[in-house]
């Protein structure tokens, strides 16, 4: 009887050992390809930033402002200047569209209003 417990103690270490075994070269395996993943991210992190001192290279405005002079012939570009955007208010905005009575009451009072508006301004 002892010699079966012996010999099943054995079976266990060893069943437990391979065990460990393959989990640890698992586990060496899974710590590799996170390290090569990490080394791929810091490689397109580097990537990633020489790319955006070149875009700001390419976006300086004195070289933007003498592509506009060279090519203003085939393209009409103009400088931008603040007398050419305008205020908010004087932006016409189109109504939403409304559904139903209350849609048709509001849309009949505001050309009610727009009429009497343009009754008052003509002389």
């Amino acid at each position: 009887m002892k010699g079966f417990l012996y010999l099943c103690a054995l079976g266990l270490v060893m069943l437990f050992a391979t065990w460990a075994y393959q989990v640890n070269y698992r586990t060496k395996a899974e710590m590799d390809y996170v390290s090569e993943l990490q080394r791929d991210i810091a490689a397109e992190r580097q990537s990633l930033s020489v790319l955006r001192a070149e875009w700001a290279y390419l976006n300086r405005p004195e070289r933007l402002r003498a592509l506009v002079e060279m090519n203003f012939t085939e393209l009409r570009l103009m400088p931008l200047h603040a007398d050419h955007f305008a205020e908010i208010q004087d932006v016409a905005m189109p109504l939403p569209p409304m559904s139903g009575d209350i849609g048709a009451l509001i849309s009949g009072m505001m050309d009610t209003a727009g009429h009497a508006d343009a009754e008052e301004d003509e002389p």
